[in-house]
């Protein structure tokens, strides 16, 4: 058994299904500015960064100004999409409840902007279900260790002692460089060659795998 005291979670693509969305307001935001919208694969591929990072990879030509704008008209098509939450997939809320009956600190490091995290949690009425969470626009990006390492701080955790469970490679990445052990999701935005690819302690295929999963080790 393992000595993982706190789960950090990704959000989207990891605990919410909500990727089609992100690609259907990204692709929106971009027709507003007359730009060609990126596929939805290519905006899968970003999803997880901050958003002015995941805007710049996919319209690298981009001006200052119209990067502002993108990034407003995408946060007013999402806030809009919205008014009907996306849904957790399957399992997230049994997996999460059995967790925390097992005395785990769970927390979340997401892309998200804070406002978008707390207008989630408050849609879902769930942010009790976390004792913590950093969002982008309060550190740096993923893959930069940051919000790994101030969750730590936070709970006065070591390294060694935490899993990061992520559906990206910028999460699997940020948890290399914070020196945390971290399990790759395969139902998101990245498939399961390119999380290999940072040498998580396992992939699985479903929440319910994550669970059993879990079960063993912590």
């Amino acid at each position: 058994m393992s000595d993982y005291k706190l789960i950090v979670f990704d959000w989207d693509g990891t605990l919410m299904d909500s990727l089609s969305r992100i690609a259907d307001c990204m692709q929106a935001a971009a027709r507003d500015l007359g730009l060609e919208p990126a596929t939805e694969q290519q905006v899968h591929g970003v999803v997880g960064l901050a958003l002015d990072l995941a805007i710049q990879q996919l319209h690298p030509a981009l001006a200052p100004e119209q990067l502002l704008g993108m990034q407003e008209r995408y946060a007013q098509h999402y806030v809009t999409a919205e008014t009907t939450p996306s849904p957790f997939y399957q399992g997230v809320p049994e997996l999460l409840t059995e967790l925390r009956q097992r005395g785990k600190l769970l927390s979340v490091a997401t892309g998200k902007s804070r406002k978008g995290l707390e207008r989630v949690f408050a849609a879902h009425a769930v942010g009790h279900w976390f004792h913590s969470s950093r969002c982008a626009d309060e550190t740096r990006s993923k893959p930069e260790p940051d919000m790994l390492l101030e969750i730590l701080d936070y709970h006065g955790m070591k390294p060694r002692q935490a899993l990061m469970v992520g559906d990206t490679t910028f999460d699997l990445e940020m948890a290399r460089r914070a020196g945390v052990d971290a399990v790759g999701v395969t139902w998101g935005a990245h498939d399961i060659t390119r999380l290999q690819r940072h040498r998580p302690q396992t992939c699985v295929d479903s929440v319910q795998q994550l669970a059993t999963w879990l079960q063993q080790v912590v």
